[in-house]
């Protein structure tokens, strides 16, 4: 097995913690006490933890950070005797003063990016905010040509309205022919739309996407859902990559956290809720962001969705309705995210990946105004986003583009250190998706979306017409689980489950598939495996490996253009002796591949 990052799988050491997204390498030689209190502090003087937050337990810190335990203890120690925390039993270490500073009236702005231009004048900057007392922006680019809509929800039996189809993807008008794009600023609701053009809902000009013949899923491409078809073919091992370990789903804390919400509700929080979401799990999405991927931001700023696929949805409703017609994605990319994109009539155009990510150069060269990507684990590949092509995408966003950010599986790594999310570093040029689908179960439908101020008003307008919102239940229990610390608790458990189940994997490849290359093992719930100099179909590997009761997705369903054949193996969600079957019948099937 030739291993695409070698070195870094033996081991499995974090090399760091989510908690802050601390990196002992950089703390000074022999002053990592200091170090650690002086962050942990100023997280608290700054809003990142606020009065309330939970420490993490100092055994657990301690283990992630890959120090002594009593190192934990002593900062610990210190901040309680600032007054700044106190220790509460089995509660775990609490936040319990800031100083006065410590709460601003809005997140702060996101430090310049070197060498880019302001986001004054871009279509996509934060307007200033209106007068006291001042009507809205009459002629900016999200603002309806038409009356506002109303806040509330819809009385019974009253039409949703023509954007309702925004959150399920289904198209709210037709295609536009061409490929001319208004500039936003000139742009209302509903403007520049034209008759349908060739290609269908997915826009004018725009590829299929790759869908099975009728009788199985690996035939020619065409149009339709490839990989709902692959999940309804019964087969004795799956190795499909985004399923976390559905096992270990938290039944009992999840009833208990019911049992308790349920107990202090009122009636009236039986009726329709806020369409952005319950302001209980908006504040809980912020201090969970805020500890774990370093993103600061008020709970206004978030939009509850029903997983990054809806959140897909809803702004390629409000991106079109704003004049773009074509967003990037990267290649080899997310099927199913390029088919959301398309399915709300987006063309899209690939972007290729190599061992630094997203090509920014390539970027700039398409023309695209928006692009999609996963920055911290990318999908498939598993590449990061380095330092370089990061400031680059940066600047590329503060002369007018948006990045839409997919922080699908970041909490999922095992050998390298956390890596920050570019919402954190840009907010103005950020939309970040996230959810608990690979962390929970993708059965609950919950997630979040975070947009510029400019574009929040139509997303929470798209979100109400699609659906009037989330089920405010589900909504409270989530928010109780992240509050009490049970979610962290949920993630220390399943990250070492699956960590073994990685590391069984790549066993069984070096054993089975000894010249395929492995790739993204350090971190998230799948490994993507190439086989450099092949010329086979990968699709029929795929169909073989059905025929012996193996799902697993071939590459180049995930690619816009050419590569070496590959496959896409998940291992989150089966037994090691399982993995390590599938993967042995995966290699008998690749011995009757011509």
């Amino acid at each position: 097995m030739d291993s695409a990052e070698t070195g870094r799988v033996k081991g499995s050491k974090t090399g760091g913690s989510d908690f802050l997204q601390l990196d002992p390498a950089q703390a000074p030689a022999g002053r990592r006490t200091d170090w650690l209190t002086a962050r942990i502090r100023a997280a608290i003087a700054d809003g990142t933890l606020p009065v309330g937050s939970r420490l993490p337990p100092g055994r657990v810190l301690a283990a992630e950070l890959g120090v002594s335990r009593g190192l934990v203890t002593e900062a610990y120690r210190r901040l309680a005797d600032a007054g700044q925390v106190a220790g509460r039993g089995r509660a775990g270490t609490i936040v319990v003063a800031a100083p006065l500073a410590a709460t601003p009236s809005a997140p702060p702005s996101a430090p310049p990016v070197p060498g880019a231009p302001a986001l004054q004048g871009s279509p996509f900057a934060s307007p200033a905010p209106p007068a006291p007392g001042a009507p809205g922006l009459p002629g900016g680019p999200f603002t309806p040509a038409g009356p506002a809509a109303p806040a509330g929800p819809a009385g019974p039996g009253a039409p949703a309205g023509p954007a309702a189809a925004a959150g399920t993807g289904t198209p709210a008008g037709p295609a536009v022919q061409g490929g001319a794009v208004a500039p936003l600023d000139r742009v209302r609701s509903g403007a520049s739309r034209g008759p349908a053009g060739p290609g269908g809902p997915a826009g004018a000009g725009a590829a299929p996407t790759p869908v099975g013949r009728a009788g199985g899923p690996f035939g020619p491409a065409g149009l339709g859902p490839v990989v709902d078809a692959l999940r309804a073919v019964p087969a004795r091992i799956d190795l499909s990559p985004g399923v976390p370990d559905l096992t270990a789903f938290p039944r009992t804390a999840w009833l208990q956290a019911e049992r308790r919400v349920l107990a202090g509700l009122t009636p009236a929080d039986f009726g329709y809720g806020n369409p952005q979401g319950a302001p209980a799990l908006r504040s809980a999405v912020t201090g969970w962001l805020a500890r774990n991927r370093g993103i600061r931001a008020d709970p206004g700023e978030v939009v509850i969705v029903a997983g990054v696929a809806q959140a897909l949805g809803l702004l390629a409703h409000v991106l079109r309705e704003g004049g773009v017609r074509t967003v990037a994605v990267e290649d080899p990319g997310s099927l199913g995210a390029r088919q959301q994109l398309e399915y709300g009539r987006l063309e899209t155009v690939p972007v290729p990946v190599d061992d630094g990510g997203l090509d920014v150069g390539a970027l700039r060269a398409s023309g695209a105004r928006a692009v999609l990507l996963t920055p911290a684990h990318q999908f498939p590949t598993g590449v990061v986003l380095d330092g370089e092509r990061r400031r680059e995408l940066l600047a590329w966003a503060a002369a007018g583009g948006l990045v839409v950010e997919d922080d699908y599986d970041a909490e999922h790594r095992y050998d390298r250190a956390p890596v920050p999310a570019l919402r954190a570093l840009l907010p103005d040029g950020v939309c970040y998706a996230g959810s608990v689908s690979k962390l929970l179960a993708p059965a609950l439908r919950l997630g979040w979306l975070l947009v510029p101020p400019r574009l929040r008003e139509a997303v929470v307008a798209a979100k109400r017409y699609a659906d009037l919102g989330n089920p405010v239940l589900a909504q409270l229990v989530l928010a109780r689980l992240m509050d009490s610390g049970e979610l962290e608790r949920h993630l220390r458990l399943v990250r070492r489950r699956h960590r073994r189940r990685r590391d069984a994997m790549l066993r069984a490849i070096a054993a089975h598939l000894p010249g395929a290359r492995v790739h993204g093992a350090a971190a998230g719930l799948h490994l993507m495996v190439t086989f450099d100099g092949a010329a086979f179909d990968d699709t029929a590997l795929a169909a073989a490996a059905l025929a012996l009761g193996v799902k697993a997705h071939p590459l180049s369903w995930h690619r816009m253009r050419p590569g070496p054949p590959g496959l896409v193996l998940g291992y989150a969600a089966g037994p090691s002796g399982e993995l390590e079957e599938g993967i042995a019948l995966l290699g008998r099937a690749l011995g009757g591949v011509p």
